[in-house]
């Protein structure tokens, strides 16, 4: 089951869940823009920018979600497929 679907039994009961996964979101749209909209440009500056924020932000979120013992993530994984799943669900 995907990250973002396992969260998402956590977001009504926690406030800073739902700030985290909202900003993810954010930041999830604006990179898949940025790189449909960039094709073949993904080293220039701006969209590497935004691609380290992306993670910084998905980061936070799987760190919050370790803090507070929501077991709904281990490993490495890969932006591009996080945030495809992210705006599936």
């Amino acid at each position: 089951m995907s990250f973002f679907i396992e969260i998402g039994r956590f977001l009504d009961s926690d406030e800073g869940l739902r700030k985290l996964h909202a900003v993810v979101v954010e930041y999830a749209q604006l990179y898949v823009l940025a790189k449909q909209w960039k094709k073949g440009f993904e080293g220039t500056g701006e969209f590497v920018t935004l691609r380290e924020e992306f993670k910084d932000a998905v980061d936070a979120l799987i760190l919050y979600c370790k803090g507070r013992k929501y077991s709904v993530f281990s490993g490495d994984y890969d932006l591009d497929e996080m945030a495809r799943e992210l705006l599936k669900s």
